[in-house]
C-alpha cells in the first residue's frame, strides 16, 4: 500500500487550496495512505476530510516566538519523531516554502516539490529529490493539482476541484436564524477591507429579502466593528468567539456567504456555499475564490478598486442567491 506525507501548513486558504489533490489522488491511487502536515491552528480544515488518514500538526508561529524555550525543542523533537515513524513513498511539498521543505527533511522517503522557476522562494527546491516544473501564472488550486499529478504519475483531471470535506451542521451550541448570510468582514490588513457603511446598507438590503446576516470575528478590532454594524441593521446577529471548527458547521448551514479577501471564503467555497468575494486591495486572478462542480464562487474588485454595495446586491440576485 502506497504511503504518501503531504507538506501544506499555512494559511487557512492555501490550506483549503490543497483539498482537492486529496480526492484526485484517491482517484487514481485508491488505495493510497495519506498522511498531511499542517500547521496547529489549521488542523482542523484535513481533518474533515474523509480521504486523510493522518493529521500531523506543527506550531512553526508558536516555535518562532519562544525559539530558546526547552518546552518548543522538546514539542519539536517529538514532532520529527511523528514524522520519521513511517517510511514514505511520496513526500509532497506543495508549499514551495523554505519552512515546508524544511519540514520534508525531517521525514524518510522520496521528496518532491516545485522546482526553483515554481517554488514561492525558490531556494526550497534544492531540498526535494525530484523537482517538477509548473506554470506560476495560473491559480494555487490549479497548480497544486498539477504538481501532485507529476510527483504521483498519474494524468491531471479535466473536472473540475472536488474539496471533499464533510461537517455536520449540530452541536454548534447557539441559535441561529432559519435563513442567514454569513458575512466575513474581518481580513488581515485594513487595506483589504470594505467599509462599515457597505456593510451596514448590504445587511439591510438582506434584511429587506427576509435574510439575517451573522457576522465571525476572530479579535477584539473585529469584534468592535462587528457590533457596529449589527447595532445599525435589524436581525444582524454577531457571533461569540468560536473555533474554526464550530464557525465551519455556522457556514454549512448558510444560505450564502460574502466576505473580503480571507480564508473563512475559501472555507465556504468548498463546504458549496454561494459566495461572493469582495477583493479592494488584491488581485484574485492567482488566489481568490475557486469554484468546484456546482458551486457559486463570484470574485468582485481587484488591487485598488472598490466593489459597490449595489453592485454586490446585482451579483447576488443575477445568480439567484438571493
Amino acid at each position: 500500500m502506497p504511503r504518501l506525507l503531504i507538506v501544506k501548513t499555512t494559511s487557512l486558504g492555501d490550506v483549503i487550496h490543497n483539498l482537492p489533490v486529496i480526492n484526485d489522488i484517491r482517484a487514481h491511487l485508491p488505495e493510497t495512505r495519506i498522511d498531511w502536515v499542517v500547521e496547529e491552528s489549521f488542523a482542523d480544515i484535513p481533518r474533515l476530510h474523509p480521504g486523510i488518514d493522518k493529521v500531523l500538526t506543527v506550531a512553526m508561529r508558536r516555535w518562532r516566538k519562544h525559539a530558546l524555550s526547552a518546552a518548543t525543542w522538546r514539542e519539536i523533537s517529538a514532532v520529527r519523531h511523528q514524522i520519521k515513524l513511517h517510511e514514505y513513498d511520496f513526500i509532497l511539498d506543495t508549499q514551495g516554502l523554505l519552512k515546508s521543505a524544511l519540514i520534508c527533511r525531517m521525514a524518510n522517503g522520496t521528496r518532491h516539490g516545485y522546482g526553483m522557476k515554481s517554488a514561492r522562494e525558490p531556494l526550497a527546491a534544492s531540498l526535494y529529490d525530484v523537482t517538477h516544473d509548473v506554470a506560476k501564472d495560473q491559480h494555487a488550486v490549479v497548480r497544486i493539482r498539477q504538481l501532485a499529478a507529476q510527483a504521483l504519475g498519474y494524468a491531471l483531471p479535466d473536472s473540475p476541484p472536488d474539496y471533499g470535506i464533510q461537517t455536520g451542521t449540530n452541536g454548534i451550541g447557539i441559535e441561529l436564524p432559519g435563513a442567514y448570510v454569513v458575512g466575513m468582514h474581518g481580513t488581515s490588513r485594513d487595506s483589504k477591507l470594505w467599509s462599515e457603511e457597505h456593510w451596514i446598507a448590504l445587511a439591510q438590503h438582506l434584511h429587506g429579502r427576509g435574510l439575517a446576516m451573522v457576522l465571525p470575528w476572530g479579535s477584539q478590532s473585529e469584534y468592535e466593528r462587528a457590533t457596529r454594524i449589527a447595532v445599525h441593521t435589524p436581525q444582524t446577529i454577531v457571533l461569540p468567539r468560536m473555533g474554526l471548527h464550530a464557525l465551519t458547521s455556522v457556514i454549512a448551514s448558510a444560505q450564502a456567504a460574502i466576505g473580503v479577501d480571507t480564508g473563512l471564503m475559501h472555507l465556504a467555497v468548498a463546504l458549496k456555499k454561494p459566495s461572493v468575494a469582495i477583493y479592494t486591495d488584491t488581485d484574485p486572478a492567482l488566489t481568490g475564490i475557486y469554484p468546484g462542480e456546482n458551486t457559486i464562487a463570484i470574485n468582485m474588485g481587484g488591487k485598488n478598486q472598490l466593489p459597490a454595495v449595489a453592485d454586490v446586491c446585482d451579483c447576488l440576485a443575477a445568480h439567484r442567491v438571493i
